[in-house]
């Protein structure tokens, strides 16, 4: 297979162009004026045939014209292939990371079944078998979901059953399942403040948040993950700072993190596994609610906070919200 044309190459070939119609754009000038300070001074002694008008300087312009917008054409054409190369390379990552997400606990299945069809594993042993079999499926089970919810995500339809629920019961409880989902002890988890407001959420969309930064936590920390949690109503938005003791986030990522199929590499964890896709749905579902999410960390090895800001209801975005709810009322309907 050949091997695909660095960034380098097309900036050089860009660069090049950009020469050559430059070059093409002064010899032009210069062939124009050259020629009318020829006319200017011999145009008595030339047949009135060949006499040129310096006066008519149509032509003067409408070839600089043209050659500018060549050039500007150009400018977004390379724009677009820059873009279309960077998400063809994050695709092929995509696809590699996904692929060998599949295959390692595909591998692991086989590797039990086919110890348990040829040898006469003791009873014990056949449990803890089927227990990582258990284990594996569900991590299979997990990425085909994670993949199945790009679609739904792309479609806006990963976020549609919206209702009414006091903010600070919700993110207690959906945070302390998702510390349950990754086999945490409670005490992994601990809460600031309180959130004695309303906000109009879709519990399973907001689910996928919490779990996802809940998951970031334990990926990119060299001990075990302490989180803690603060909440609370400001004016016109439920506030909520999630905050890990993980290995930190350069200035650089700070945003690149939430981009589609982007993933962090980290000399001091290079095992880590993903798609590169839990922070790009937090931050779309989180838009779909109405709200957003930023990133902070003040260094390697300080921890990485994530505050997530959603509109309190009746106070923020109504009109958004009320027809988030009417939507969902309508959703209702339409599935009975």
């Amino acid at each position: 297979m050949k091997k695909p044309h660095s960034l380098f190459y097309h900036i050089s070939v860009f660069a090049l162009a950009q020469i050559a119609w430059l070059l093409l754009l002064g010899i032009w000038i210069y062939w124009y004026v050259s020629n009318y300070i020829i006319f200017e001074k011999v145009g008595d002694q030339i047949s009135p045939q060949l006499i040129y008008d310096g006066i008519n300087s149509i032509p003067f312009i409408g070839g600089i014209v043209l050659l500018i917008g060549i050039s500007l054409g150009m400018s977004f054409i390379f724009r677009h292939l820059n873009v279309q190369l960077r998400l063809h390379k994050l695709y092929d990552n995509f696809i590699a990371n996904v692929t060998h997400e599949l295959k390692s606990p595909l591998s692991s299945i086989q590797l039990y079944l086919e110890t348990l069809n040829s040898r006469n594993v003791p009873l014990e042993k056949q449990k803890e078998f089927y227990k990582l079999m258990l284990k594996d499926s569900n991590r299979l089970k997990n990425l085909i979901d994670s993949i199945l919810e790009i679609s739904s995500l792309d479609q806006k339809n990963i976020a549609h059953d919206f209702h009414i629920y006091n903010a600070g019961d919700e993110i207690i409880k959906l945070s302390k399942e998702a510390i349950l989902q990754f086999n945490l002890p409670e005490d992994s988890i601990s809460f600031e403040g309180t959130a004695n407001c309303r906000f109009v959420i879709d519990k399973n969309a907001l689910k996928i948040v919490f779990n996802n930064l809940v998951d970031n936590s334990i990926k990119y920390n060299l001990e075990k993950p302490k989180i803690n949690l603060k909440m609370k109503c400001g004016l016109k938005k439920v506030i909520i700072e999630f905050t890990d003791n993980g290995i930190g986030l350069a200035s650089e990522d700070q945003k690149k993190i939430f981009n589609k199929f982007h993933r962090i590499y980290n000399k001091d964890i290079p095992s880590v596994k993903g798609t590169g896709l839990g922070l790009y749905w937090s931050k779309e579902i989180l838009k779909r609610h109405g709200g957003n999410i930023t990133a902070f960390s003040e260094g390697k090895n300080l921890g990485t906070t994530f505050k997530i800001e959603l509109p309190i209801y009746k106070s923020s975005k109504v009109r958004y919200i009320n027809k988030l709810l009417r939507r969902s009322k309508e959703y209702e309907i339409s599935r009975k």
